[in-house]
């Protein structure tokens, strides 16, 4: 299995890469056939937990939502995103088969005959963790947040921020602009 990892406690990554190997020795155990690993990486950004990327075999995990909802992240997320690739292998483009749906059937089945999970399309973790840190800003009649890439953009001149109630210009709490 090839790793890569971004900012996760190593002993956290080596669970997330058991668990995955483990879903692949079930599959196994269950079908019959052996599966190759796919490479697994630990950079994914955004609301989505896990994706899997089918032609390259990868598998991609959100760091921060896995660090937050480990044992749900172990027993519901690594299952769904190795099931895509199962369902990929057994019955994916390049087969002679017409495409399949990323959630039909053949997943839902994996889903449950292999894993013996009720499928779910979507996780119901807490996106809080993922909050990013914001800069104060105000205008005539309030305060704004802007995020740090916002603020980056203002720094350098790059954009300048109105605010849609009284459409003026924002400036930094604290700076004597």
């Amino acid at each position: 299995m090839s790793v890569t990892a971004t900012r996760l406690d190593p002993a956290l990554y080596q669970q997330l890469l058991a668990r995955v190997d483990a879903c692949f020795v079930q599959a196994e155990t269950r079908l019959g056939r052996p599966f190759p690993r796919p490479q697994v990486h630990c950079n994914m950004r955004g609301r989505a937990a896990g994706s899997a990327r089918l032609q390259t075999w990868e598998l991609r995990f959100n760091p921060a939502l896995y660090q937050a909802n480990q044992p749900a992240f172990l027993a519901e997320v690594v299952p769904h995103e190795v099931a895509h690739l199962l369902v990929y292998a057994l019955w994916g483009e390049g087969r002679g088969r017409s495409r399949v749906l990323p959630h039909g059937r053949q997943w839902q089945s994996v889903m449950r005959e292999v894993f013996g999970l009720e499928p779910s399309t979507t996780h119901s973790f807490d996106l809080a963790v993922l909050a990013q840190p914001t800069i104060p800003y105000r205008c005539l009649c309030q305060q704004h947040q802007l995020s740090v890439r916002r603020h980056n953009k203002v720094v350098r001149g790059e954009a300048r921020y109105h605010c849609r109630r009284c459409k003026q210009p924002l400036e930094r709490v604290g700076s004597s602009q």
